[in-house]
């Protein structure tokens, strides 16, 4: 089974903020005009319902059935629309989600990625976007003890996303609040650009 199934299905949902985090709002007030945003594990949809706010066409992909449900209740409450597609963030170009997306938010889905699945997201995130886009990504960094994603390391983003992006900056987060079992994870903010 799935472990986000369970996880949403119990309750434990340490994702979970209530405000959109600053990188993805500095971020998206900054690229103008708005395009085509697509949000990889995207969850109860949040950024993805915020980006569509500010006038992005958003496509929202996550594979738990009960994030995905929780996602349109949110989309409908605040009346923006939001392609919501029930699938794996692994399989992107299978998914007929289309191409051409100028911005990518990955906010904690990659970093809990067997290598093979990875290596297939990455090529997915590449088929799926235009040149020049924009990949926003949150992950944890491999850590002992502790419980939760695997983390990865900025070198392991960088061979899986080379040569088609380059990592333009990595900056710690400053604004979660993680709870104590998941350890030392230095959560940290990575923005890479596809090259044009």
């Amino acid at each position: 089974m799935n472990p986000y199934r369970l996880l949403y299905r119990l309750g434990i949902t340490p994702w979970e903020r209530d405000s959109v985090p600053g990188p993805v709002t500095e971020l998206a007030e900054r690229l103008s005009p708005p395009g085509r945003a697509l949000d990889v594990g995207c969850g109860t949809g949040r950024d993805a319902v915020y980006l569509s706010q500010r006038g992005w066409t958003v496509t929202g992909v996550d594979a738990v059935p009960r994030a995905i449900d929780a996602a349109r209740r949110r989309a409908t409450a605040a009346d923006a629309q939001v392609n919501w597609v029930l699938g794996d963030v692994t399989q992107l170009q299978s998914l007929a989600i289309g191409d051409g997306y100028s911005l990518v938010i990955d906010r904690g889905c990659f970093h809990g990625l067997s290598d093979e699945e990875r290596a297939r997201c990455a090529a997915g995130v590449t088929a799926v976007t235009a040149p020049g886009a924009i990949l926003l990504m949150f992950a944890f960094c491999p850590r002992k003890p502790g419980m939760g994603p695997r983390g990865v390391t900025r070198e392991q983003i960088e061979g899986h996303f080379a040569p088609a992006w380059q990592l333009v900056s990595g900056a710690p987060d400053s604004e979660a609040k993680l709870p104590r079992w998941i350890g030392d994870a230095k959560p940290t903010w990575y923005q890479l650009r596809r090259a044009g």
